[in-house]
């Protein structure tokens, strides 16, 4: 199981994605690896799911229902409670945001789809370590 190294508690992912083959292999590589997962069927959910649960990081589709995927990563980062957590985001190949973009919305990396399991399972390690290190340095 893949633990927090601050706390010892369960790394926690939320996959926000409205196709819902792509929440199950994304949800079952990441349990897979080792991580708790939480999932979402659109932008609203995810956020409602942020509001109450904790959440290590965010793995969410651009295009949603209700609330894009960038929508939610703004709203994400205007909030003290969640502002912290990264996001990732999977997104239809082409589409690109500019780095002030992603800089601005808490984006730590896009992926295009289809992504391998592998550059996924790379992009989620990365984006945990650098949370980590963070929040260590912020710690010290």
């Amino acid at each position: 199981m893949m633990q927090d190294s601050t706390s010892n508690k369960p790394v926690t992912i939320l996959v926000a994605d409205d196709e819902p083959h792509i929440v199950r292999v994304v949800s079952f590589k990441l349990k897979l690896a080792g991580f708790d997962v939480v999932s979402a069927t659109n932008g609203q959910e995810a956020w409602d799911i942020l509001r109450e649960n904790r959440v290590d990081l965010v793995l969410t589709d651009h295009q949603m229902p209700f609330m894009t995927g960038l929508e939610l990563a703004k709203r994400m980062g205007g909030d003290p409670r969640t502002a912290s957590i990264p996001v990732l985001m999977l997104t239809a190949r082409g589409f690109r945001l500019t780095p002030v973009e992603l800089q601005g919305a808490g984006i730590v990396e896009m992926l295009d789809k289809p992504f391998s399991p592998r550059i996924l399972l790379d992009a989620v390690l990365r984006a945990i370590g650098d949370a980590e290190e963070t929040i260590e340095r912020e710690a010290a």
